[in-house]
């Protein structure tokens, strides 16, 4: 007889989830670049609305998050009853493993996938399996040809988290195509807020056209990071599977009201938006050279790969960059050993990573 609780099979082989550094050195002052967070701030509404709230802390919220529901739903117009709102979109991955992932069951993911899916796949007793990317970006063929019979969902960010490379309203409807009716894709579109490209689908077409299809979005890449605060879309049956499971309160009263009040701040969104198509294109362009490497992003932010040389690795760059109080994301945990992840951040901020990598690369480099 063990002389402790002893934790289910598997969650002790879980890799903890490690955020990106937030501070840099003492004495100098920190510039964060490491979380994909909004460089404007969050929405003057949204904080007023929070602020709102301050006079109720005693009420318990709304546990169907009906105002913030319905906002949704107008705002893109889909169907609000179908609409689950999580704290943060890790709730809403966890409930989505915890409600169809189970002992024997596979869940499979793109090489270089969020680290959250690995995660929460384990949690709910469940294996983890992995296809190829080809070129840092999801590998259709690769995924397809990865399903067993015991494959029961696929996660897949799109964009992806932290190439910043995604797959095209085509693709996704030729990946959903070639799947058996009882796996389940969750679509992951955490960043479609940013992306220009014009064959891009978020996955809400998918969604109402087929009954094995979510897509999950956040409301922290629109300055709302510290409410943690997600949704899903997704059909009736699976909707009524996730509140069975659900906390009756999961979601504050304070994340509700904010929420409402982003939404409606339309003019806040397409100016974060315009922020970051600009300096994103300008600092791919800046840093683009025959020694880095960046990938073509639809996120907010970029994915800077180094030359494979001990002078110039990535690690050596992050360091550079963290003596002037840049902190960026390392990415080793995604397979990426060689590359940081680098948040769109306020004028001067890309401005000074561009000044201090181009130093780095004109000091180290031996050609």
């Amino acid at each position: 007889m063990s002389q402790r609780p002893i934790p289910k099979s598997g969650i002790l082989k879980i890799d903890i989830y490690v955020p990106g550094r937030t501070k840099a050195p003492k004495g100098i002052k920190t510039i964060k670049l490491s979380s994909n967070e909004s460089p404007l701030g969050a929405s003057e509404k949204a904080i007023e609305a929070y602020k709102d709230i301050a006079n109720n802390l005693a009420t318990y919220p709304d546990g169907s998050s009906k105002n913030l529901r319905e906002a949704l739903a107008t705002t893109y117009n889909i169907k609000g009853e179908n609409i689950v709102i999580g704290a943060g979109s890790d709730e809403l991955l966890h409930l989505l493993a915890q409600t169809y992932l189970g002992k024997n069951d596979e869940a499979l993911i793109n090489e270089y996938g969020f680290l959250v899916y690995p995660i929460v796949t384990k949690g709910a007793g469940a294996t983890i399996k992995t296809a190829k990317a080809n070129n840092y970006k999801a590998d259709v063929d690769a995924l397809l040809k990865a399903i067993t019979p015991a494959t029961k969902i696929i996660f897949l960010d799109n964009p992806n988290n932290p190439c910043g490379t995604y797959l095209s309203a085509s693709e996704l409807e030729r990946l959903h195509s070639g799947l058996r009716k009882d796996i389940l894709l969750v679509i992951d579109s955490a960043y479609a807020h940013y992306v220009n490209a014009k064959d891009y689908s978020a996955g809400i077409e998918l969604v109402e056209k087929n009954e094995n299809v979510v897509m999950v979005q956040t409301f922290s890449k629109i300055g709302l990071a510290a409410l943690r605060l997600g949704w899903l879309y997704g059909s009736p049956h699976i909707v009524d599977a996730l509140n069975r499971l659900r906390g009756p309160f999961n979601v504050n009263m304070a994340a509700q009201a904010a929420g409402v009040a982003a939404l409606k701040d339309k003019d806040f969104i397409n100016n974060l938006v315009a922020h970051n198509e600009k300096w994103r294109a300008w600092l791919t362009k800046e840093l683009a050279s025959n020694r880095l490497q960046i990938l073509p992003s639809q996120g907010n932010f970029i994915l800077v790969l180094f030359p494979d040389e001990t002078g110039l690795s990535a690690k050596k760059a992050d360091e550079t960059l963290l003596k002037h109080g840049l902190v960026t994301r390392r990415v080793e945990a995604y397979g990426l050993p060689n590359a940081l992840r680098i948040s769109i951040g306020d004028e001067q901020a890309m401005q000074k990573v561009a000044e201090v990598l181009k130093i780095f690369i004109k000091e180290n480099s031996n050609v």
